[in-house]
């Protein structure tokens, strides 16, 4: 890659390396520069600039993310895509990751270019939460960096995330005479707290005296219930392999795997094997709600990842936790890393379609109605939920997306302008979306990855606001706005859009260049649907 300055009139084609103002905006860092580019920064007064061009053997930043990133993603991971150099990798569901930490410190020996952050292995992650992230750092990778990532990558993806199961435990608690029941209420309502959290539930309990037989019986019990694992908390903690809990899960005809863990506080956690059946002797703080070496052990166990000797002693590393005083308790925890934003998609399907004479988003296009384009495009992305408002002819549009996961909205003022329909979409999206992307039905080039692209954009708090899909620099659709814009578009009034509130926000407005021309084709007259026809035989 080449990098200095250049005349601007020699600029068409190189890539922006810092961001520059001029009085009609703002020309950010990375921007691929166009014709009309150029045009502008010439008419501001602009005679050299510093730009980034790409030579033969480099691939653009976000091609090199996303291809790494792909490369990465196993099982429970889902790929964001790449902007500005970086492609999220997010967990599909709740559960605990699986990272190769071996292979990511290879990959990050590669080549400068490349760097790859993960969480720590084994970390629970909540639904939606990032668990690693791609980032290329200058405005290409070469091809030899990417191609060796590539095929060091190969075989059994570096991340995973293993889901948690909807286990069912059983729960046994050894007591003395004079053991108060509070304590044993105390067990019951510390394991709940942990147990329900990983979506799973006690199922079983018994509650006996602390003495070997007793115990064994107790354990036999709970083993024909089904229940794995079986956690037991002694009235007094284990102290030696002989103790009364690992003796009496060598009586009940299992074994002993493991005794005590190099996590504080969790020292004394016991480990056995009843038939396929894993029995854990519980050490005294894991009555308490604050994280201890348990929650390690628990966490993997109802995601059926396998615990053993090996994985014991690799806990030590982070595993003095005595002085962390702010890790959240377990009953309200949720998890630290970056989420993927909740965006939702906005259909507008109500137009009159006054220039085509019939409802154009009916009209067929390669064997689909118009509008199912845009719908099928949507249920591709990361956008949910998918909105879909109608008016026109509503019943037909209706019928042309019947059996599809969306929601339906009726807007019965659509004869008085686009924003009716709009107000109508925003006013149906969650409360907990972070923002949607409005799509028009009639504009069949707009992809899955048209959508990503502009929820990969999306980040309030880097001024990445309004993130507006582009085509050589002109702006078109679909845009994606901030739910903090919401109450500035339920104040349209007319056969108008939201154009105007990107303008009056330029300072936080993302342009997001496409490689297609999805972003400016729409269908409004018979001869441009008669050529989108032809065009597409």
């Amino acid at each position: 890659m080449q990098f200095g300055q250049v005349l601007v009139v020699d600029a068409m084609g190189a890539i922006l390396a810092h961001s520059l103002r001029t009085k009609s905006g703002t020309f950010k860092k990375g921007r691929l520069l166009s014709v009309n580019d150029v045009e502008a920064l010439v008419a501001a007064g602009y005679r050299e600039i510093t730009v980034a061009e790409l030579e033969a053997d480099d691939i653009p930043e976000d091609v090199a993310a996303q291809r790494i990133a792909a490369a990465l993603a196993g099982t429970g991971i889902r790929v964001g895509a790449a902007f500005t150099g970086r492609a999220n990798l997010y967990a599909e569901a709740a559960g605990v990751a699986r990272i190769d930490a071996a292979r990511v410190e290879k990959i990050n020996a590669i080549h400068e270019a490349v760097t790859l952050a993960t969480l720590a292995p084994y970390a629970r992650v909540g639904a939606r939460q990032m668990v690693a992230t791609v980032k290329i750092i200058p405005f290409a990778a070469p091809l030899r960096a990417v191609e060796a990532a590539e095929a060091m990558l190969t075989g059994e993806r570096v991340l995973a995330v293993a889901p948690f199961a909807q286990k069912r435990v059983a729960l046994i608690s050894t007591k003395f005479a004079e053991t108060r029941p509070q304590i044993l209420d105390k067990n019951r309502s510390a394991i709940d707290a942990r147990v329900e959290a990983l979506g799973s539930s006690v199922v079983h309990e018994a509650r006996v005296g602390h003495d070997t037989a007793e115990l064994t019986r107790a354990v036999r019990e709970a083993n024909k219930t089904g229940a794995d694992p079986i956690l037991v908390f002694g009235a007094s903690a284990i102290t030696d392999r002989r103790d009364v809990i690992p003796a009496a899960i060598v009586e009940a005809g299992g074994e002993v795997t493991h005794f005590g863990m190099p996590v504080d506080p969790g020292n004394l956690l016991l480990l056995g094997k009843l038939g396929k059946t894993t029995v854990v002797g519980l050490p005294g703080c894991a009555r308490s709600p604050k994280i201890n070496g348990f929650d390690f052990v628990l966490e993997r166990l109802l995601a059926d990842v396998p615990v053993g000797r090996r994985d014991i002693a690799a806990m030590g590393v982070g595993g003095l936790l005595s002085e962390i005083h702010t890790r959240p308790q377990p009953r309200d925890r949720e998890p630290a890393a970056p989420h993927a934003p909740s965006i939702a998609a906005v259909i507008l399907a109500a137009g009159l379609s006054s220039r085509m004479g019939h409802n154009k988003l009916l009209a067929d296009v390669d064997g689909k109605p118009l509008v199912r384009r845009a719908v099928d495009a949507s249920l591709a992305s990361a956008a949910r939920p998918i909105i879909v408002v109608t008016g026109s002819e509503a019943d037909q549009v209706d019928h042309a997306l019947s059996g599809l996961p969306v929601t339906m909205v009726r807007n019965l003022d659509f004869r008085k302008g686009l924003s009716t329909s709009l107000i109508a979409g925003i006013n149906a999206v969650p409360d907990d979306c972070d923002g949607a992307v409005v799509l028009l039905g009639d504009m069949p080039d707009v992809t899955a990855h048209t959508i990503d692209r502009l929820i990969a954009a999306f980040d309030p708090e880097e001024d990445r606001s309004i993130c507006v899909a582009t085509r050589d620099g002109k702006r078109g659709n679909p845009v994606l706005w901030s739910r903090e814009f919401f109450p500035d578009i339920r104040k349209l009034e007319g056969d108008v859009g939201a154009k105007g509130l990107i303008g009056e926000n330029a300072g936080i407005v993302c342009e997001v260049e496409m490689a297609d021309d999805g972003p400016l084709l729409d269908i409004d007259t018979p001869d441009a649907l008669a050529a989108y026809r032809r065009h597409r035989s």
